[in-house]
């Protein structure tokens, strides 16, 4: 689990510095981002009680996906130290337990979220266990997104030049055809992932 956190660590990295050299100094409100997220995540997960709403249970670890990009993000600042980071987590994650109403684990760690600025990573724990996503689903649903999102940066998504659609597909459509076929377990999983993508799109059409 540590090796693979790692790995996070240094593509979340990786992925703010291509947005933003100096991100570390920007002050960015990263907590902020988090509890928005959280309300999203709430409307997906359902709450009103004055009309019908159904559970969209795989919106809901998407968006706890996204919560661990900006949560990552909170833990690079406070370190230089990747390797304890890392330890950290590997803790933290195998202590979170949920209290059996989702609701009220998600508006905990909102309220963690507010009032420290930070990442509560337990309370993040709790709420993968109250939905079902595993470690492993987090680690292959987060490297594959930021996979994604490079290999779009890197072949024009900012001036406009890339397509979404392409082969009659769109890029997630191949994205998932493709982990399905690699090693979700190899040290080399991201570069593997973001090759296979690069050698289908330079094909494209062929």
């Amino acid at each position: 689990m540590k090796e693979k956190i790692l790995i996070m660590l240094d593509l979340q990295d990786a992925m703010n510095t291509k947005v933003n050299n100096d991100w570390v100094n920007q002050n960015f409100s990263w907590y902020r981002a988090i509890w928005v997220e959280s309300a999203e995540l709430l409307d997906h997960y359902g709450w009103k009680w004055w009309k019908k709403q159904t559970l969209d249970t795989e919106q809901v670890k998407l968006e706890l996906v996204d919560i661990w990009h900006f949560g990552l993000s909170i833990l690079l600042l406070g370190s230089d130290n990747r390797k304890k980071i890392a330890s950290d987590i590997a803790e933290e994650l195998s202590n979170g337990k949920p209290s059996g109403d989702f609701r009220f684990d998600l508006e905990a760690f909102t309220l963690s979220t507010l009032k420290t600025k930070g990442f509560d990573i337990k309370g993040f724990s709790a709420l993968m266990s109250g939905i079902g996503l595993t470690f492993e689903d987090l680690y292959v649903s987060y490297i594959s997104k930021n996979v994604l999102n490079f290999f779009r940066q890197d072949n024009g998504y900012q001036d406009g030049s890339y397509k979404k659609v392409w082969s009659g597909k769109e890029d997630n459509e191949h994205l998932v055809e493709l982990i399905g076929d690699l090693d979700k377990n190899s040290k080399t999983f991201k570069d593997n992932l973001y090759n296979s993508l690069q050698v289908r799109y330079t094909q494209r059409g062929l």
